[in-house]
């Protein structure tokens, strides 16, 4: 079917054929997603992995933004194997999990500019977020998806029952997390969503509040519901690390936007755990 890729990864697509199984492993899967690029979403996906093991958690990062990987620059780390090399039987998976200067974060890195057109489905990306669940190592795997509805992102998202969206007022990302509200309404009970570079909360609850509206005047699925989760306000603190190749949570925990990000974390932590 696919004859560029090794038989390692015939195998991976027959088993996602067959359903990702999670069985009995501790980890819980997150995927962060947005709809539209360039809202901040992989500088927030890493900073979220730092917080969560400064609580105590064991954090795994998938960079699946395909072809644009850029979470090795965010944590300033050079791999020496990608997702890539796993798939192409090029590496184990052992190699491509590297720890970042984080305690407690490690990465499996993407390819920038890599090209996956020989390919007519992502099911063997899929697989790999099985297999790295499957290792029942990590309490959360994080898996960063690249920006818009392509269909590798759709793949990324069907397998993930815990979908956070990060948008910003900017009316063409409202327009991005509204197609993706209407695409996930159709098999899925609810979507978190989080508002980046907004001055106040009320502002993130209120347009939340808009969307919701205009769902039920569309009628969407009245049982998928859209979950407000928070707000992280504008700061020259993110852009500043971020070019430094840092986390701003890490060099600034005292910062307004590291307060707000922790506020974003309970209550995802609450969606994930039952409320607990």
């Amino acid at each position: 079917m696919f004859d560029a890729i090794s038989t390692q990864a015939h195998k991976l697509v027959s088993m996602t054929k067959e359903g990702v199984q999670y069985g009995s492993s501790k980890s819980k899967l997150l995927t962060i997603t947005s709809g539209k690029g360039g809202v901040g979403k992989s500088t927030f996906t890493a900073n979220i992995a730092y917080l969560l093991s400064k609580r105590g958690y064991k954090v795994a990062v998938i960079d699946a933004d395909i072809g644009l990987a850029n979470m090795q620059v965010l944590f300033n780390v050079r791999p020496v194997h990608t997702i890539f090399d796993y798939i192409e039987a090029k590496a184990e998976l052992s190699d491509v999990i590297m720890q970042t200067p984080y305690y407690n974060v490690y990465l499996l890195a993407g390819k920038s500019g890599y090209s996956y057109a020989n390919h007519s489905n992502s099911f063997v990306l899929t697989r790999v977020v099985s297999d790295v669940v499957a290792l029942n190592e990590f309490d959360y795997v994080l898996i960063d998806t690249g920006a818009g509805l392509n269909d590798y992102v759709k793949e990324f998202l069907k397998i993930s029952d815990n979908i956070l969206a990060l948008t910003t007022t900017d009316p063409s990302a409202l327009t991005d997390v509204y197609a993706l509200m209407k695409m996930l309404s159709k098999d899925k009970n609810s979507l978190m969503l989080c508002f980046n570079h907004t001055k106040t909360a009320k502002i993130g609850f209120s347009i939340a509040k808009s969307l919701e509206n205009l769902a039920k005047k569309n009628r969407l699925n009245t049982n998928f519901m859209l979950e407000y989760i928070g707000n992280v306000s504008s700061s020259s603190t993110i852009s500043t690390t971020g070019r430094l190749r840092k986390l701003f949570a890490y060099e600034f925990e005292n910062e307004t936007v590291t307060t707000e990000l922790e506020m974003v974390i309970d209550e995802v932590l609450k969606k994930m755990n039952g409320g607990l």
